[in-house]
């Protein structure tokens, strides 16, 4: 029995490490998209511009959780464009900037368009990241959840998690989390 379990892990690490899941990191503008990638991939904070188009990396942030993160601009003019990004995504992280309360009705409504778009694949797992939560305007995830009309969410598994780009708090959390639900979406994806 042990022997069996040790090579069910070493198949999932294989599976995990050989094979980078695609994520998509999606949000409106000053969300924190960026800060939140290079977190993950260097554990630093850089400076950066507002993302014109896009930028790809992999990351490996936490023990058996691999991906390749595309990070795309989140202005107005880009997220038309979203749809050429996430139709073959395992797994999206949706940020959200927490001291923004004058555009959450904006945010939730992009949110909905893109888990209800017919290019984004049926049931891909969502982490909302209730990001900035170190302003002091910051709402609590609770009430993003509520904001955002979150509970509406039913044909694929979600979580939101608190976090602060800027020192990688909620961060891992949220990827480990992001990285269980790809696994299961994924297992699920090719027993059909």
């Amino acid at each position: 029995m042990g022997l069996w379990i040790s090579k069910l892990y070493d198949a999932l690490m294989h599976f995990s490490e050989e094979d980078p899941a695609k994520i998509v990191i999606l949000g409106l503008d000053a969300a924190g998209k960026t800060t939140i990638l290079y977190k993950l991939k260097l554990n630093e904070v850089v400076t950066s511009i507002p993302t014109l188009g896009f930028n790809v990396e992999t990351v490996s942030p936490c023990k058996g959780v691999s991906f390749t993160v595309w990070d795309i601009g989140g202005q107005d003019k880009i997220r038309r464009l979203w749809h050429h990004y996430y139709n073959q995504a395992e797994g999206m992280i949706y940020t959200i900037d927490s001291s923004d309360r004058e555009r959450i009705d904006e945010a939730r409504e992009e949110l909905f368009g893109v888990i209800t778009d017919e290019a984004m694949p049926k049931g891909v797992p969502v982490v909302i990241l209730a990001n900035k939560q170190d302003l002091p305007n910051a709402m609590k995830p609770s009430d993003i959840a509520d904001a955002l009309k979150l509970q509406e969410i039913r044909d694929r598994k979600w979580f939101i998690q608190g976090a602060c780009a800027t020192t990688g708090e909620g961060l891992y959390e949220a990827v480990s989390q992001l990285g269980t639900y790809v696994r299961e979406y994924k297992r699920q994806k090719s027993a059909y």
